[in-house]
């Protein structure tokens, strides 16, 4: 271990007792605000007397890691039928020498190297390298289009753009053009198809490190403060242009130490945090998932693999679900009944726990906030550790208002937009979450929905439609999306997707009924195997059942305005590549009352 590697783990360890000494004892940039909105400002922290820890960089982070943990696996990758791992020791050098090979390329202090790819070992020790240079990693969504890559790499000053293959490589090239920041392009995955200008493969890049000695690295590292900018997340522009969200070294190394581990694209800041930084923090194995996990590979690597903790979005867990209950759809009569009871009895044994040690995170657009769960009441986010506070404001009749949080958490700014950051962060640097909750007589969050989801009837009645939605998919299998309309209008209708197979290889949904949908209809005595076999009332059967399913979620509604009156079946289910989905499978709901114009209008003609 180097002077300086073992100098970073003394101070990473040394303990502090006040805040007033924590501050004194961190060598943190000269901030004048809670916020800032250039890549190259620094913010004040906000600490705790109840969590005083000592700020820390991504690199003191790191170091601390490889003493504790330096012989254990950090990565596990599966090369084509072999799991491939990397120990947190090779982890560290691989990482030092990337960004020695980004110090070649001339990254620039506070510029970006963004990374367009599916998360991989190569997507890790790149956006760990890149700050460990001085730069700022930027994530870019591998469903991005080429305009979409130009917006986030221009936006981020990208000096360097890393690419997984030759796909995602060819939308760089198209608009490599209009990016006056640009200098070089890596590829980490395949050969390169042909030679180009400032074009590496990464093997060439990795080499480009030899060059860069190690003083010079050292001394960008050592420049570098808690309270600076060193990751982009970029919002999935669900509801307009994407946000850079700015995170410091303090957001990333505070908050992996009061996490735990999971499962989403790399791109995505809750993804970052469980696998990539608690990762580091806490020595803990990161297992990839192949390219085509929800094309059907993900079971078997979750198989293989063995994780302790896996987390992903709503739709990977469906996914799952799905290829059990295809699973148990083959098995005998038994067999079959021994593992639905046996699934049973798993639920009601978690449903009977009263405390778990385990962290939840409530995520919000810019940043996360940590809180304890108790499993004997499902559906709340739980309550928030020592050194974050949240509050209600705006709070009605039933105790529902927008969720606010502060604490070291808290990003920075949003990018290059003062206004957003002052719509997000208010004058006392407490974060408008956008969410909207309540509070239980045990002090416990419950998540309810978000403001700019929330439906205004013409009547000034606010309606949530986030738990009607999820209360018809809930009384109809069938169903795969439902999106409550009804802002501004009268009543309330609803769009409906049926449950579908998918096109394994451009992942749209085809027009042939999943296994579950089928067997939904056999129930009822329907031979539909195809979408389009229920579409425009061809189905009297499913029509009948959906039409009663909906009596059904009517008959809860707290008011007559909270009924769905109308309601649709649409040919074919929402995705990313149709445009309703984002690239984290969140609904776009903009893009669906646009997509679906005159099936919405069709309700309320006179």
């Amino acid at each position: 271990m180097t002077d300086l590697l073992q100098q970073d783990v003394e101070d990473g360890l040394s303990e502090k007792k006040s805040i007033e000494e924590v501050l004194a004892g961190a060598e943190l940039a000269p901030a004048q605000s809670l916020w800032t909105t250039e890549a190259s400002g620094s913010v004040q922290l906000r600490m705790d007397e109840l969590c005083p820890e000592q700020s820390i960089t991504v690199h003191q982070m790191f170091t601390n890691t490889v003493q504790k943990y330096g012989k254990l696996t950090a990565l596990a990758s599966k090369r084509g039928n072999k799991w491939e791992k990397v120990t947190f020791l090779e982890y560290y050098h691989l990482r030092r020498m990337t960004a020695k090979g980004f110090l070649k390329l001339v990254l620039e202090r506070f510029h970006s190297v963004a990374i367009l790819g599916f998360n991989s070992a190569e997507w890790f020790i790149a956006a760990v390298g890149a700050v460990f240079a001085g730069g700022i990693m930027a994530g870019i969504y591998t469903t991005n289009s080429p305009d979409a890559c130009l917006y986030v790499a221009n936006d981020s000053r990208a000096n360097v753009i890393v690419v997984e293959n030759q796909k995602q490589l060819d939308k760089i090239l198209e608009v490599k053009d209009k990016l006056p920041h640009l200098k070089a392009i890596v590829q980490y995955s395949g050969s390169l198809k042909e030679k180009l200008p400032n074009l590496y493969s990464w093997e060439e890049f990795m080499g480009l490190g030899l060059e860069v000695s190690d003083q010079e690295l050292d001394e960008v590292i050592c420049s570098q403060k808690a309270n600076q900018c060193c990751v982009l997340i970029y919002t999935s522009g669900t509801t307009g242009s994407p946000k850079g969200v700015m995170l410091s070294h303090d957001n990333i190394t505070w908050t992996a130490h009061h996490a735990i581990s999971g499962q989403l694209p790399s791109t995505h800041i809750a993804a970052q945090i469980y696998d990539l930084w608690t990762g580091i923090q806490w020595g803990e194995q990161v297992s990839f998932a192949q390219p085509d996990a929800l094309k059907g590979s993900l079971v078997d690597t979750l198989r293989e693999a063995t994780p302790t903790a896996h987390m992903g979005v709503p739709r990977v867990w469906e996914k799952i679900m799905e290829k059990i209950k295809e699973g148990i759809s083959q098995c005998g009569y038994m067999k079959r009944k021994l593992v639905t009871w046996a699934m049973s009895v798993s639920l009601e044994a978690n449903q009977r726990l009263t405390k778990s040690h385990s962290s939840l995170l409530l995520r919000t657009d810019p940043t996360l906030c940590l809180g304890r769960k108790r499993t004997s009441f499902q559906g709340n986010c739980g309550k928030v550790v020592p050194g974050c506070q949240y509050k209600l404001v705006n709070v009605d009749g039933d105790g529902i208002g927008e969720v606010c949080f502060w604490g070291r958490n808290v990003f920075m700014g949003f990018l290059n937009m003062e206004d957003k950051t002052k719509e997000a962060l208010d004058e006392d640097g407490w974060l408008r979450s956008g969410d909207l909750g309540r509070v239980d007589e045990d002090g416990f969050l419950y998540i309810t929905g978000r403001i700019k989801e929330l439906i205004i009837t013409a009547g000034g009645e606010n309606i949530p439609p986030l738990p009607i939605e999820d209360a018809v998919k809930q009384e109809l299998p069938i169903i795969s999306n439902a999106m409550l309309i009804g802002d501004k209008r009268k009543f309330l209708s609803i769009l409906l997707t049926l449950k579908c197979t998918n096109n394994p290889e451009t992942t749209e949904p085809t027009d042939i009924l999943s296994l579950e949908a089928v067997e939904f209809c056999q129930r009822l005595g329907s031979q539909s195997t195809k979408v389009s076999d229920i579409i425009g009332g061809k189905d009297k059967l499913v029509y009948q059942s959906i039409e009663e399913g909906i009596a059904r979620v009517n008959s809860k509604a707290t008011s007559n305005a909270q009924r769905i009156q109308k309601w649709i079946i649409l040919g074919k289910d929402f995705s990313i590549v149709g445009g309703e989905l984002g690239p984290t499978m969140k609904l776009r709901r903009p893009a669906v009352l646009q997509i679906y114009h005159s099936e919405i209008e069709s309700f309320y003609r006179e």
